[in-house]
């Protein structure tokens, strides 16, 4: 199972980077489209319809699809200063009480998320942008990424209560 779940997380991760892979192949484009423009006139005058709706798109997977690998990493700011200085057992009583809301707080999250989709899903909701694009498609990017950082807290704090003690480090889990 713990291969299962860090495979997800990091097939999470690869998504997210592809993500910003795309942002950036797109925002070069239309700047080299602008480059020519100005070099060879109106003729070599070109744009990628919707852009930028496209490039918020692809942050906004990125940004949610990359939260449970970092979690899991140890990538997140944390409140270290004060936490390591405890000891063991006050610490551990931190990190499960961390772990608890964040969980509780990445489950409603996901909840909310998921009626949000489901309601642009059923109104058809389309994006503004010359390209109008079905709102729910990069919404279920966001759902997505949701729950799996729900999973994430959850596997976590189990982790963190059959460990018996603190197992979150600055490098991730112990």
């Amino acid at each position: 199972m713990r291969t299962l779940l860090d495979r997800l997380y990091f097939a999470g991760v690869c998504l997210a980077g592809a993500c910003i892979v795309a942002i950036c192949l797109v925002i070069t484009a239309q700047i080299g489209f602008n480059i020519a423009a100005r070099l060879g006139g109106a003729a070599w005058s070109y744009t990628i319809p919707s852009y930028a709706d496209f490039c918020g798109y692809f942050l906004s997977t990125a940004s949610f699809m990359a939260l449970a690998y970092t979690l899991r990493s140890g990538a997140h700011i944390r409140v270290g200063l004060v936490v390591q200085r405890l000891p063991d057992a006050l610490r551990w009583g931190a990190e499960l009480a961390a772990l608890a809301v964040g969980a509780a707080f990445a489950v409603y999250g996901t909840f909310w998320g998921a009626r949000l989709l489901e309601e642009s899903w059923r109104y058809n909701d389309k994006s503004t942008g010359i390209v109008a694009i079905p709102i729910w498609m990069p919404q279920s990017f966001m759902v997505a990424g949701l729950a799996l950082l729900a999973l994430a807290f959850v596997d976590t704090l189990l982790e963190s209560l059959r460990a018996r003690g603190p197992i979150l480090t600055d490098e991730g889990i112990e």
